[in-house]
């Protein structure tokens, strides 16, 4: 049985979780799935824009505990390899070359918090709740901080992953761990719309280039962050996309 769905539409990707009687919960296998799926989109010529959603009542509930369980058993090198495996997920969707958005219907916890998290924009509903949980059973949010520390800064990373809180989708967006919370009738036609907005009016490569200098500058010191984006200014002349654009501005037309 597969855990996670692929199909493609109007230059959408769409990518289904559809573990629901376990609220999506990730384990080894589900992570080989994503990964899979994420690769598929990327190789996708016909789509543009990836949406990452969920069937039943919750987005995701972080790690499935009979896998938490199992781990235990096994060796230093084993878990190590096993987190690796989700790193390398998280890693996969921050630098996808196609921009993710996550609609997100129900309650994402811990690593579903952290799936939310590292991709591109996040719709919710107001009764979702997010958090990460880890301290409170004696783990650690380890691979998800990297990314929230990015995203939020110390301060608000040290609340959500010290504290243990969960909260809700008005205080996530009000934080700045999610982009937007519309009522949930509202949410496929919300994230349908602002996907094809993306799809009609925004540049493929140029939404890839800058994707990718958002993750990579960050590291860098300021002379070397300027060099690296000189020359990914002038690469982003010299692509297809860029000289449909600028003759189409001097057309008057409407960039296709």
């Amino acid at each position: 049985m597969s855990y996670v769905e692929y199909e493609a539409s109007d230059r959408i990707g769409f990518i289904t979780l559809n573990k629901p009687e376990k609220r999506n919960a990730l384990n080894g296998e589900v992570v080989t799935e994503l990964k899979a799926a994420f690769q598929r989109a990327e190789e996708d010529d016909t789509v543009k824009v990836i949406v990452l959603q969920a069937n039943g009542p919750a987005f995701c509930a972080g790690a499935d505990l009979a896998y938490l369980e199992q781990l235990q058993q096994n060796s230093y090198e084993e878990n190590l390899a096993d987190s690796n495996h989700l790193k390398e997920l998280f890693l996969q969707i921050y630098t996808h070359p196609k921009v993710v958005i996550a609609k997100i219907q129900g309650h994402a916890i811990a690593g579903g918090c952290g799936l939310a998290t590292v991709c591109d924009f996040s719709f919710t509903v107001p009764e979702a709740m997010f958090g990460y949980t880890e301290v409170r059973i004696g783990f650690v949010p380890a691979l998800v901080k990297v990314f929230l520390l990015r995203k939020l800064g110390e301060g608000k990373a040290k609340e959500l992953l010290l504290s243990g809180e969960l909260i809700s989708a008005q205080k996530a967006v009000e934080m700045g761990l999610i982009n937007w919370s519309v009522q949930a009738d509202d949410l496929d036609r919300a994230v349908e719309e602002f996907s094809k907005k993306l799809i009609k009016k925004n540049s493929g490569q140029s939404m890839t280039l800058t994707k990718q200098m958002i993750a990579s500058v960050q590291e860098m010191g300021l002379e070397q962050g300027l060099n690296h984006a000189a020359e990914t200014n002038a690469k982003a002349r010299a692509t297809e996309d860029c000289k449909k654009g600028i003759a189409s501005f001097l057309n008057k037309e409407k960039p296709n």
